[in-house]
C-alpha cells in the first residue's frame, strides 16, 4: 500500500512499510524511511507507484480550470475526494482525487482550507476582491519590470522621475517607484545617484548633496511661516560707550559688540554687550516657535541659513550706527595686571559705532606681540582688550583654542572654490573666545546663584554633554559655563537669554528646571547640531574634491593619521589610502591623486613617497595653491 501525505506544507508519497493505530512506517521513492502520522496521511492507494502517482496528479491539476472548479464545489465544507467525485461524475482514481487536492491547495483565493484535506468555498464577494487585488498586483510588477527597463536603459520613466528626491534621500521601499529603482541599480551595477545622473536628473553633484541637506533639514521649505516683526523694547537706558564689534567678514548675524573705557588711574571697564533678541519677542510668540523649530543658524560652505527670518535678524543684530536692545557685561578690570576685580549686567540701548572685520585689522596679531603701531580703528581698545584676554587665560589656566587647530574658510564664486586656511588662537581669535568665556560662565553662575534654570554645557573625562544643572567644564577650567553669547544663532543661548533677562529685572523666569519645555529645547538642539555638523563636514568634502578638480591637482601631501587613513596638509580632507605602507601617526607622505567622485564624495589615492617631517608650520593666510 502507498500513502500520500502532507509534510513541511508539501504532498509526498511512501510506500507503507509498517502500520500502527497512529503512524505508518513508510519508504519515499528514493529510498528514505521515515515515520508518518495517521493524520497526516490524505490518500492511501495501491496503484500507480508513488512516484507516478505524484505525476499523474500534477499533469491532471494542470488541466483544471480553478474558476469551474470553484464553480463545482458545494457551498459548505467539504473534502477533496467529494470534489474530486463531483467534477469527474464517478469514483476517482488516486490520481484524480490527488490532483484535485493539489489544485484547491494551490488556490488559497477561491478556497479556504478547513482542515487536512478539507476546504470551503471563498464567498462570491471575497473572490471579487481578491481575484481585483492580484490583477492588480500583476499589473504593479509588470509596471515595475517596465520601469526598471527603461532605467537600465538609462530612461527615467515619470513615474520615477517626480519622486526624484524622495528616491534618493527617504526611499519607502514599499512603494514599486522604489522597487524599480533597486532592480535597475542591482543590474546595472550604479548607485542611485549615478543611475539619476547617467538618465540627465542630477544637473550637478553639488545639487545632489545640497538637496539631500534641504530634504533632511527643510523638508517644508526654507521660508519662514508669517510673523510680526520685532519692535525695539521700551524703556532701556541707552548706554553711553562707544562700542565696536569684531567679526569675519562673511558674519551678517552680529551677536557681540564690546567698549573700554578708562574709570581711573587703575581700572578700566570692560564692556561685553550681546544682542537681545530676547528683550524684542516673548517665549511662546511666533518668532520663538522659529526659532524652537530651527533651533541653530546652519551653515554650508557656501551659504547659510539662519535660525531667525531675515526681518528679525536686521532688527536685532549689533550694525554698526542702529540702536539695538542689548545684555551687557560690565567688568571693572585691574589697569596693572588686568585681573577682573568686579562686575554687573545691565540691559539696555546700544549703538555701536564700527562693526570690525578681522580681515582688515589682521595686522594687529603681530602689533600685539611687538607693541608697534599699526594705525588701524579702535586700535587701542584692542590692545586693552589683549592684555585682558591674557590676564583671563593665565586665571584659568586652560588655552581657550586647542593648540595648532586650524579653520577653513570657503568662498564660491561663480563656480570656482577658494578655500582659505587660518590657524586659531591668533591674538584676535583669543581676545574674543576669551571674553565670550568670561561672560558664558559669569553669567552662568549668576543664574546658578539666584537658582533660575538655564540650559549648560558641562565637561568632565572629556566628554562635552548640556545639562540643566550648573556643572563644571573641565576643558575651559570654569565652574559653570552655560551658552548666552549667540542668541541670533543658536536657540539654547536665546533661551538662556529669556532667563536671564528675568533675573536682571527681578522677575520670575518663563521656564522652571523641570519644564518640558527646557528639557525638550536641550534635546532637540543636541540632535539638530550633530546633524548640522554632518552635513557641513559632507559639503565641505565635496568642495575639497571640486577643488582638486578644479586646480587639476595631481599630487597633494598629507599626513598619516592612522593605519591607511591620512589628512591633506591645506585642506580639511580625510580619506584611505589602501597602498600606504605601514607608517607611524603623524608622517608626512605625497600620494597621487587617481580620482574624484563627486557624488560619492571619494578620492582614489595612491602612495608616492614618505616625506621628511616638516621644519616649520606651513603658512595658512592663503588659499592653497596647486600643489596641495
Amino acid at each position: 500500500m502507498n500513502v500520500l501525505y502532507e509534510e513541511e506544507g508539501g504532498f509526498k508519497v511512501g510506500a507503507v512499510l509498517a502500520q500502527a493505530p497512529a503512524s505508518f512506517q513508510v519508504e519515499s521513492p528514493h529510498g528514505k524511511r521515515s515515520k508518518v502520522k495517521a493524520a497526516q496521511v490524505l490518500l492511501s492507494f495501491e496503484r500507480p507507484p508513488g512516484a507516478e502517482l505524484l505525476a499523474a496528479a500534477g499533469a491532471f491539476a494542470g488541466e483544471l480550470d480553478t474558476d469551474f472548479l470553484w464553480q463545482c464545489g458545494p457551498d459548505g465544507e467539504f473534502g477533496f475526494q467529494d470534489l474530486a467525485r463531483e467534477y469527474v461524475g464517478r469514483e476517482p482514481t488516486p490520481a484524480e482525487s490527488a490532483g484535485v487536492l493539489m489544485k484547491l491547495h494551490a488556490a488559497p483565493m477561491y478556497f479556504y482550507r478547513r482542515g487536512r484535506g478539507r476546504f470551503q468555498k471563498a464567498p462570491e464577494a471575497t473572490l471579487k476582491l481578491a481575484l481585483a487585488g492580484a490583477e492588480k498586483k500583476k499589473r504593479l510588477l509588470e509596471s515595475i519590470a517596465q520601469w526598471a527597463a527603461q532605467l537600465q536603459r538609462f530612461e527615467c520613466p515619470p513615474e520615477v522621475a517626480r519622486l526624484r528626491d524622495e528616491l534618493l534621500y527617504a526611499p519607502d521601499r514599499n512603494k514599486p517607484e522604489t522597487k524599480a529603482l533597486e532592480q535597475a541599480c542591482a543590474a546595472s551595477g550604479l548607485a542611485a545617484p549615478q543611475l539619476f545622473e547617467r538618465c540627465g536628473l542630477l544637473p550637478s553633484a553639488h545639487d545632489y548633496h545640497l538637496n539631500r541637506f534641504l530634504h533632511e533639514i527643510f523638508p517644508a521649505g526654507t521660508g519662514y511661516p508669517a510673523h510680526e516683526a520685532p519692535a525695539m523694547p521700551a524703556g532701556l537706558p541707552l548706554a553711553e560707550v562707544r562700542a565696536f564689534s569684531l567679526d569675519d567678514s562673511g558674519t551678517t548675524e552680529i551677536d557681540d559688540a564690546f567698549s573700554v573705557a578708562r574709570v581711573s588711574e587703575d581700572e578700566w571697564r570692560i564692556g561685553v554687550h550681546i544682542a537681545a533678541p530676547a528683550l524684542h519677542f516673548a517665549p511662546g510668540s511666533a518668532l520663538d516657535a522659529i526659532a524652537r523649530e530651527r533651533l541653530s543658524t546652519a551653515y554650508l560652505p557656501d551659504r547659510k541659513y539662519t535660525m531667525l527670518p531675515g526681518d528679525a535678524v536686521a532688527a536685532c543684530s549689533l550694525d554698526a550706527g542702529e540702536e539695538r536692545a542689548a545684555v551687557s557685561l560690565y567688568l571693572t578690570v585691574s589697569a596693572a595686571d588686568g585681573t577682573v576685580r568686579g562686575h554687573h549686567t545691565r540691559l539696555e540701548r546700544l549703538r555701536v559705532a564700527a562693526n570690525l572685520r578681522h580681515q582688515d585689522c589682521a595686522a594687529l596679531n603681530e602689533g600685539f606681540e611687538s607693541g608697534a603701531p599699526c594705525g588701524l580703528p579702535f586700535e587701542d581698545e584692542l590692545r586693552q582688550l589683549w592684555r585682558v584676554a591674557l590676564a583671563l587665560e593665565a586665571r584659568r589656566g586652560r588655552p581657550s583654542v586647542p593648540a595648532h587647530a586650524v579653520d577653513y574658510s570657503f568662498r564660491v564664486e561663480d563656480g570656482r572654490v577658494a578655500i582659505e586656511a587660518r590657524r586659531r588662537g591668533a591674538p584676535l581669535d583669543k581676545l574674543v573666545a576669551e571674553l565670550m568665556i568670561l561672560a558664558n560662565s559669569t553669567w552662568g553662575e549668576l543664574l546658578a546663584e539666584r537658582d533660575v534654570a538655564a540650559i549648560y554645557r558641562a565637561q568632565a573625562v572629556g566628554k562635552v554633554r548640556l545639562s540643566v544643572h550648573p556643572e563644571a567644564h573641565e576643558g575651559l577650567g570654569v565652574a559653570c559655563y552655560a551658552w548666552l553669547t549667540s542668541p541670533l544663532r543658536r536657540y539654547v543661548d536665546l533661551l538662556n537669554q529669556w532667563q536671564l533677562a528675568a533675573a536682571v529685572q527681578g522677575r520670575k523666569a518663563p521656564l522652571a528646571r523641570s519644564s518640558e519645555a527646557l528639557l525638550t529645547a536641550m534635546r532637540a538642539y543636541e540632535l539638530t547640531a550633530a546633524r548640522l555638523d554632518e552635513h557641513q563636514r559632507a559639503l565641505e568634502q565635496f568642495w575639497c574634491l571640486r577643488w582638486l578638480q578644479q586646480e587639476s591637482v595631481a599630487e597633494a601631501e598629507a599626513v598619516v593619521l592612522r593605519e591607511n587613513l591620512v589628512r591633506f596638509e591645506r585642506l580639511p580632507l580625510v580619506t584611505r589610502v589602501p597602498s600606504l605602507p605601514g607608517l607611524e601617526a603623524g608622517t608626512r607622505v605625497r600620494v597621487s591623486i587617481d580620482g574624484v567622485d563627486l557624488l560619492e564624495r571619494t578620492v582614489a589615492c595612491t602612495w608616492r613617497a614618505t616625506l621628511p617631517p616638516a621644519a616649520a608650520p606651513a603658512a595658512l593666510d592663503e588659499a592653497p595653491g596647486s600643489g596641495a
